[in-house]
């Protein structure tokens, strides 16, 4: 069987070729394929949530291929090569693992979890990071975001003992709100405080915000889809009815889904 990793790596290396490759690949750097892979990365999630496997295949291959690109650039900089991300990821999952691939113990995920941060915390202060939120991601969604910060924060001791102590500080946050003027600058910081809050309620019940929006998002997306069909039923649109009759067709929408 042909080696298909060498088979994508010389396509990419001929779509980058100076003389004779593709002008859209020539154009790009790393900074224009980023949006690319992050449209990519989404796609593979979508597949796996609609569990179309056939089309996960082709999704990986598709963010395969964003690896190899960024390679690609970096080897005609002289930087490092598609080897030598393959290499890095190697040696670092040989390194979290000890349990595997070394003589330490760890008898259920719980240990290997903690086995792990203590060992990313380790190789963050090796690499020069001193605090433990250093090298989180700025780019990442601010939901995720937050739910990072706040497991390294935890990780260390820093966190509420229990999930009550995140509820009362979530109704605190809810009065600051309720305070705020409309319309003052103050009411983004603190609505973004009361957002922030509701990211430890989610985080101490062991859920994913993330997950537990991108659920909200399709139960409501279903609902509203079924008010439209209801509403075309009687040949009208959202726009011809009113919120009354658009909320009395979402309860009976409701009602069938429950």
């Amino acid at each position: 069987m042909p080696d298909n990793i060498t088979r994508l790596l010389g396509i990419m290396s001929r779509l980058r070729d100076p003389q004779t490759g593709c002008p859209w690949d020539l154009k790009q750097s790393y900074a224009s394929i980023v949006p690319y892979t992050l449209e990519e990365a989404y796609e593979v999630a979508d597949a796996i949530a609609r569990e179309n496997f056939d089309e996960l295949k082709d999704e990986l291959g598709d963010l395969l291929f964003q690896v190899v690109f960024y390679a690609q650039i970096a080897k005609e900089e002289g930087r490092f090569e598609f080897d030598d991300c393959a290499a890095a990821i190697c040696d670092k999952l040989e390194r979290r693992h000890p349990h595997i691939f070394s003589d330490v113990t760890a008898e259920d995920a719980d240990t290997v979890l903690r086995n792990w941060e203590a060992l990313k915390s380790a190789e963050r202060k090796h690499s020069g990071l001193h605090s433990v939120l250093d090298n989180i991601p700025q780019a990442m969604p601010a939901l995720s975001r937050a739910y990072k910060l706040q497991k390294r924060c935890a990780n260390v001791g820093f966190d509420w003992p229990n999930v009550e102590g995140c509820w009362d500080k979530v109704k605190e946050e809810i009065i600051e709100v309720e305070q705020t003027q409309p319309g003052s600058p103050e009411l983004t910081e603190e609505l973004g405080d009361l957002m922030f809050a509701l990211v430890n309620v989610v985080r101490k019940h062991k859920l994913d915000p993330e997950a537990v929006l991108h659920a909200a998002n399709t139960k409501f997306e279903m609902r509203f889809r079924g008010v439209e069909q209801a509403l075309a039923a009687q040949g009208k649109s959202p726009e011809q009815s009113n919120l009354d009759e658009m909320e009395a067709l979402w309860q009976q929408v409701k009602r069938r889904k429950n």
